[in-house]
Parts: C-alpha cells; structure tokens; sequence
C-alpha cells in the first residue's frame, strides 16, 4: 500500500483534565496515521460536536469521571446515535464492576491511564480494525472459547447477570437459588469459557449477544 492509500484513523477525545487532554491529544497526533478532530471536556460536551462535526471521529476516546456526562453515559449516547462508531475507554478505574460496565455501554476496549504509549497506539489500531481490544490487565482474564457452547438457561441467565453491578449473593437471591448454587454456576462457566473472573464471563455474554448493549 502506497503512503497516498494509507488509511488515517480520526479521534475525537473527552476528558475533564485539560492538562491530560492536550498531553494526549499531542501524542496521538504523533502516532502515525492517526489524528485527532476533536477534543471535550465531558461527554454532553464531545456529544454536541459529534452533532456539529462535519466529520465524524472512527474512535472515541473517553475517560469515565466526568462532570455533567460521565463515560458510561456518554458510551450509550454515542452507541445510540452512531452505533458503528468506535470507543476507547481510558481510565484510572481498574476494578472489574468499572470495566464490565464501559463494556456493556459499548466500549470496544478498555485500557488505564498510565498504559505506555505504545500500547495505546496498539490498542487504538487494534479497535480500528477488529473492533476491540484489552490491555494486559484485563486481557489475561478474558481468553474466551470460540465457537459455540452449550449452555443452559440457568448458565444464560446466570451470564446475563455477571454484566450488572450485583454481587454474587446478589445474583442468588434474584435467581431464587443459594449462593452455593450460583458458585457452582460460576465455576462451570470459568470451565467452559476458559475464563478466570467475573469479567471474563461478562465478555462473553457481550461479545456473544447474551446481553444487549444500551
């Protein structure tokens, strides 16, 4: 491919810190082929020059606490007017309920704060071409078995809500089993899955339809 035919993968940015937005926004302007349209202090803020852009970003790249509009919100909003764009989460945020839920909102990926450049370089091509990406942290406990897999309704239902911020007892009482019963699900499931936490089986419920993003 000739240097004329070379895609250049266009970026919008939102992120309360002014500092951290320009700092970023500079590095990605430095990765090659990549450049940044846009930048917003929050997301009702990126949402309003998405609805004004003459071009539209391939990727968002969002943080998560913002004021006025914060990631979660702004993900959905994003999937909910353009569902074929893109997003980035980057965050400070590392547990498993703060990923499983950019996840569910429609985030393609999901990287920290102080990740090395590269990586974010990787992770934004990675999302530009196959649609996600996970960074080291996360990707260790997201090895998911492809092709499909048998699993009962019980095992669904159990899946479905490993996507909410209820917790395992949580989960027991909604399914009206004991806990003992819903740690068996768990277990059969990081098995059949090939998966080691609770975010691995919410990737795939994500990732196989299981669960709707909205």
């Amino acid at each position: 491919m000739s240097e004329d035919e070379k895609q250049t993968i266009h970026l919008a940015l939102a992120d309360d810190h002014a500092l951290f937005r320009k700092g970023l926004s500079e590095l990605v302007t430095g990765f090659e082929g990549m450049h940044i349209l846009f930048d917003a202090a929050n997301g009702s803020e990126l949402i309003e020059k998405l609805r004004s852009a003459k071009k539209l970003p391939d990727i968002c790249i969002l943080d998560i606490n913002m004021p006025v509009m914060n990631g979660y919100e702004t993900a959905e909003k994003i999937k909910a007017e353009w569902p074929n764009m893109k997003i980035l989460a980057l965050s400070m945020l590392d547990t498993e309920f703060n990923i499983i839920k950019m996840l569910k909102a429609g985030a393609g990926g999901y990287i920290l704060k102080d990740a090395e450049p590269k990586e974010l370089q990787k992770a934004l091509l990675a999302i530009y071409s196959d649609g996600f990406y996970h960074s080291e942290l996360v990707t260790s406990r997201l090895r998911v078995k492809e092709g499909p897999l048998s699993l009962t309704d019980k095992e669904e239902t159990f899946l479905g809500y490993c996507c909410t911020e209820l917790t395992y007892r949580d989960i027991a009482e909604r399914m009206n089993v004991s806990p003992r019963t819903v740690d068996g699900y768990r277990d059969i499931l990081f098995a059949k899955l090939d998966v080691k936490s609770r975010t691995g089986l919410a990737m795939y419920a994500i990732k196989s339809g299981l669960v709707t993003l909205t």
